[in-house]
């Protein structure tokens, strides 16, 4: 875990202001939900993702598909997204292994 090196004051009401630049950086916009967790002497805060979200554009949709075990959540602009990058990368290797030969 690192230290951002920000200390907050918890106010009478319980609350803490997150910093707007760690916000930013964590993709954290209002009215997000936040999950805490416990772990030892430590509080964890963590944006919530529900279980069928999309690991790359952040989609929850009802044809969302699994893969790898439900390891894996894509909708159908991720798999595309995916299947381009994957396109590009195993290209560049194929032309990598003619040029070796």
């Amino acid at each position: 875990m690192k230290s951002t090196g920000v200390v907050r004051k918890i106010d009478e009401l319980g609350r803490i202001v997150i910093p707007k630049e760690l916000r930013r950086t964590l993709d954290i916009n209002v009215k997000d939900p936040i999950e805490i967790f416990t772990s030892e002497n430590k509080v964890i805060l963590q944006k919530y993702q529900a279980d069928m979200a999309c690991m790359i554009t952040g989609e929850i949709l009802d044809d969302n598909q699994t893969f790898g075990n439900g390891n894996i959540v894509l909708s159908q602009e991720g798999m595309a997204l995916l299947q381009e990058e994957l396109e590009i990368k195993l290209g560049k290797k194929r032309e990598e292994m003619l040029n070796a030969e």
